[in-house]
């Protein structure tokens, strides 16, 4: 080293010297970032250890409570006073012997295998206790339940009763439910995470933070033997810097501190050099000074040109009228195409980053232009770092029961639901909720605005069939009590494969019709809401003397049915079945419907127990309502029924087709029982086209200006008017230029009137509308 090295080297530690305290104090606050974010992560590392201890003492108490009980039966009904009764045929004695000895034993009964008894009284006893009774005879095994009995939720402990080998009855005992909650409110937790005790989509008891009940799957494990499950969830945790663990992001905070700690004591340390000890410049000086060419003529220095980042021109055309209300649709090679879908896809998996989400599943209907779709949206999931699972060929409501089952929370079906051919479009799902409204505006805003994550390494791609998965859990759940010819009308939608299994797994006999899978849609237009589309399905249940046809739309989330006598009954109407059926085990419930609904719902849903609530229409704002209420059931008249009572939440037409045959099933003629619903005259959708081709802005006009005299008003969704003997309404379809009506009467001279007046202030709008009634 030379004589001026040390000399050059103080020098530069000279010019650093007035910026180390600026120094030292940036490196504190990076160490306080890098504390706090390990800090973060090992209280989040605790929590979850926390409450996963918790629920694993839980099933602990459960495995030993119920298990105790399921054993304790088995027990009973081999003593010999309860096989002598059932030698005898005896079933009070029995069940009187069955219950002896039994402590907090509520209830104790042997039921002959008819259990005509309890199907004369299921409007009384409700379909919670026959479901139990029917479900151990059909297993042959004890099985464990929580059903509501009277006011109240109970445990019941069912099991075949045998005389030696023969299956001759039935028991049941009847417990308190604490035998079911007491093991949860043993479990010490933390107030800011999640435990609860599930059966289906039912929360029987919860404890802790409740705005994490949404994500408590995630954690969730069964009670084994039973058909319950414990829930658990911690406070969501944003993700550590550079995915670094607690222990290791504290070393390079201490790190961090210690040169902060350097930093700050360099200026006392470091003194001045003296004057004539060195001639060469410093670091400040030699950037002042100018360049020299090899002649020595000095060269300019360099000027600073601040300049803006150029944005790359986008290479596709994303059209804004494809972001729809509920979902993402447009006409393939006009304004969707594999690029576009590849922008959706990025635009999605960015959201996704945010939300630290990282697997989604995806599938597709069967029109032709869904493979090249598909292939475009997963390329840009993967580029935003997103995993993703491709379930292929699948009907909607499997697409979202995957983001269940797989438990990644998001989902994306491609399919272009009810609509012609050359239509397609995205159903998308993003940490549980249906994306729509502003959150659909916003993943056309992040392409438009260059707010696109681009991942260092693209996420993975894996494959995977659910079908089984999904016919097997509806399975489970749902046996009918005798069987049903049904015919299945697919309408050559992707639900031509799915509908027919499942029905045939849960006892029915189906003859099908256009169930091939043809996204030309040969025969008639996938769409069930449409009579027209229905009359094939009515000759077809005549010509096979069928109990009832059932149709699906093309995507299999709508549900249309037709009685054996070639009647429609109408959406609203199933909804009245389905209601009081989860009123039975689900006193109080919450049931929402859409403005399209017959104005009969709400009295039929108050008469049963339950509370009606209308709200606006669309698929993905229904999710939302049934959400934020808490809703066991709701309905639109389009045909999407949604279930949470042993069932997701999500609309499903093929589940609402089982449940439907699991009512239905019950009684010797389903004609009858679907024709005895409430019923009126009632119209289907009048569309309309809109003056200047914008709905909206004439709805509003409605709104602010007619006047429907002796009618109560509601505007949530366009403007219907209720009076006591009929409705009128009149919206604004979310996904086509279209005004759409609808009338419902209690008779024909109701009917014309209401329409009168409708007519009457619509055209005082504008009278060029074309109003065809």
């Amino acid at each position: 080293m030379s004589e001026k090295d040390p000399h050059r080297a103080r020098a530069l530690l000279a010019q650093l010297r007035p910026a180390a305290p600026l120094l030292a104090i940036a490196l504190a606050v990076v160490a306080v970032w890098f504390a706090w974010s390990g800090w973060q992560t090992l209280q989040g590392n605790q929590r979850v250890a926390t409450v996963e201890q918790g629920r694993d003492a839980a099933l602990d108490g459960l495995r030993r409570s119920l298990g105790g009980e399921l054993s304790r039966l088995g027990t009973q009904l081999e003593t010999p006073a309860v096989q002598r009764a059932l030698a005898d045929g005896d079933f009070a004695a029995a069940g009187a012997a069955l219950g002896a000895d039994w402590p907090g034993l509520e209830a104790a009964q042997v039921l002959p295998l008819h259990l005509d008894a309890d199907y004369a009284a299921l409007d009384a006893s409700g379909f919670g206790r026959l479901a139990a009774l029917e479900s151990a005879i059909a297993s042959g095994e004890p099985m464990l339940t929580v059903a509501r009995i009277g006011d109240a939720p109970r445990v019941l402990v069912t099991a075949p009763a045998r005389a030696g080998e023969t299956m001759v009855g039935v028991a049941v005992a009847q417990l308190p439910l604490s035998r079911a909650t007491s093991a949860l409110d043993a479990v010490a937790l933390d107030d800011a995470t999640y435990l609860a005790l599930r059966q289906g989509g039912y929360t029987i008891h919860a404890r802790g933070d409740a705005s994490l009940a949404n994500v408590a799957e995630r954690l969730g494990r069964p009670v084994p033997g039973t058909g319950l499950r414990v829930s658990a969830a911690v406070p969501h945790v944003d993700k550590p810097i550079f995915g670094l663990d607690a222990i290791p992001l504290f070393v390079i905070a201490a790190v961090l501190l210690l040169l902060a700690a350097a930093a700050w004591r360099l200026p006392r340390h470091l003194q001045p050099v003296a004057a004539g000890d060195d001639t060469t410049p410093t670091l400040a000086e030699s950037l002042q000074q100018p360049l020299e060419t090899g002649d020595g003529v000095p060269v300019p220095a360099p000027v600073a040109v601040r300049s803006e980042p150029k944005k790359a021109a986008p290479s596709v055309v994303l059209d804004p009228s494809i972001f729809r209300a509920y979902d993402i649709r447009g006409i393939v090679g006009q304004t969707l195409d594999p690029g576009v879908a590849e922008l959706v896809g990025q635009a999605v998996g960015s959201l996704m980053r945010e939300q630290d989400l990282t697997d989604i599943v995806v599938g597709r209907d069967g029109r032709l232009s869904g493979p090249d779709l598909v292939a475009g949206l997963v390329a840009g999931l993967r580029k935003a770092g997103r995993n993703v699972i491709d379930i292929g060929l699948a009907p909607t409501p499997l697409v979202y029961f995957g983001g269940f089952h797989l438990r990644t929370g998001c989902c994306i079906s491609v399919t272009g639901s009810h609509n012609p051919p050359d239509y397609n479009g995205f159903k998308i799902v993003v940490g549980g909720e249906t994306l729509s409204g502003d959150a659909i505006t916003d993943l056309h805003a992040r392409v438009a605005d260059d707010r696109l994550y681009t991942a260092p390494q693209p996420g993975g791609l894996s494959e995977r069939d659910i079908s089984e998965d999904y016919v097997r859990r509806i399975a489970d759940d749902i046996q009918i009590a005798r069987p049903l010819k049904v015919v299945v009308d697919a309408g050559n939608g992707v639900a031509g494969e799915l509908g027919p299994r499942v029905l045939e797994a849960i006892g029915a006999e189906v003859v099908p019709l256009y169930c091939d899978i043809d996204g030309t849609f040969p025969n008639h237009h996938p769409d069930p809401s449409d009579p027209q589309n229905l009359a094939d399905l009515v000759s077809t249940v005549q010509r096979f003397d069928a109990d009832l046809g059932l149709a699906f739309d093309g995507d299999g989330d709508r549900l249309g049915v037709v009685t054996r006598d070639g009647e429609t009954i109408y959406p609203d109407r199933l909804l009245m079945l389905f209601a009081a059926d989860v009123l039975e085990r689900n006193p109080g419930a919450m049931i929402v419907f859409d403005v399209k609904c017959t104005g009969r719902l709400p009295g039929h849903v108050l008469r049963h127990g339950g509370s009606p609530l209308m709200w606006k229409t669309g698929h993905s704002l229904i999710k939302a309502k049934m959400r934020e209420t808490g809703a066991e059931l709701a309905g639109e008249m389009s045909g999407h029924f949604f279930f949470s009572e042993r069932w997701y939440g999500f609309d499903d037409g093929i589940y609402a087709a089982a449940r439907l045959l699991e009512i239905l099933a019950i009684d010797d003629d389903p004609s009858a029982v679907l024709k005895a619903l409430p019923s009126g005259v009632s119209t289907p959708e009048i569309k309309v086209e809109a003056p200047g081709g914008d709905p909206h802005a004439f709805v509003e006009r409605v709104q602010a200006s007619a006047a429907f005299e002796g009618a109560r008003l509601s505007t949530i969704d366009g403007v219907r008017a209720d009076w006591p003997d009929g409705w009128g309404l009149v919206r604004a379809s979310n996904t086509t230029p279209v005004l759409v009506l609808r009338f419902d009467a209690d008779s024909r001279e109701a009917m014309a009137r209401i329409q009168q007046t409708f007519r009457e202030q619509l055209l005082a709008l504008d009278p060029a509308l074309v109003l065809p009634f």
